[in-house]
């Protein structure tokens, strides 16, 4: 369904990422933030389905500073190479390409807002671009960074969704961003764990996904407009 483009950071480092168009009027753009599995067919395919909920998507390739064309697996040698590269590349290097995208999404489509939604570490990213940068609106899932950085505050509305039965980012953490910012909507799920909205992890949760996926739309759908 999409298409591949190159987006050009402020440091003149030139990145690959995955566009799919809205076919009819588009409502926003949309910035989709990959796992630390790379725009891989997942991902891609949460960008096509923007697309097909009227918003020109983008996910832009964050692993292009340290490997061109990286798509990985669910597994645990895929993971800890993925997650070698996010160490490699640095969580600032990586909003650089999330600022780029953004930026281009406004000079492709100036009369649209931007949102972003990100998964993993792009649900961390997701949550530093709603304290860093300027979105209009931001989505993050499982965002594992969020809590360390729970002292930011947005410049932008923000929705949060994590598993109760994530391994990975235990209550206190969700604790600590609900105490920090009461005024964000911060949603538990008592059935999923972490990745719950990836149909190729072992961790999908389809019930949680779908809940957390319409809660989502409705929170673009209001704040995109």
């Amino acid at each position: 369904m999409g298409t591949k483009i190159k987006v050009t950071a402020d440091d003149n480092h030139q990145f690959d990422a995955y566009l799919a168009e809205s076919n009819g009027q588009a409502k926003a753009a949309m910035i989709v933030i990959q796992e630390v599995f790379g725009v891989n067919s997942h991902i891609r395919s949460v960008t096509d389905d923007y697309a097909r909920q009227g918003y020109h998507a983008i996910a832009p390739a964050l692993f292009d500073r340290a490997e061109p064309n990286v798509e990985l697996n669910y597994n645990s040698e895929d993971a800890k190479r993925g997650m070698g590269m996010a160490g490699q590349i640095g969580m600032d290097n990586m909003m650089k390409d999330v600022a780029a995208s953004i930026q281009y999404a406004r000079q492709q489509w100036p009369n649209l807002k931007v949102g972003i939604v990100g998964f993993c570490l792009g649900g961390s990213l997701a949550w530093l671009a709603s304290t860093r940068l300027d979105p209009n609106a931001a989505v993050g899932y499982y965002g594992g960074r969020i809590a360390q950085n729970a002292s930011e505050t947005p410049r932008c509305p923000v929705m949060l969704h994590f598993g109760a039965k994530d391994a990975h980012i235990g209550p206190d953490q969700v604790a600590t961003i609900r105490a920090a910012h009461p005024e964000i909507p911060v949603y538990v799920y008592e059935t999923a764990g972490h990745g719950f909205n990836c149909d190729q992890r072992k961790d999908y949760e389809p019930e949680s996904a779908k809940l957390a996926r319409e809660r989502t739309l409705e929170f673009f759908n209001k704040n995109l407009q």
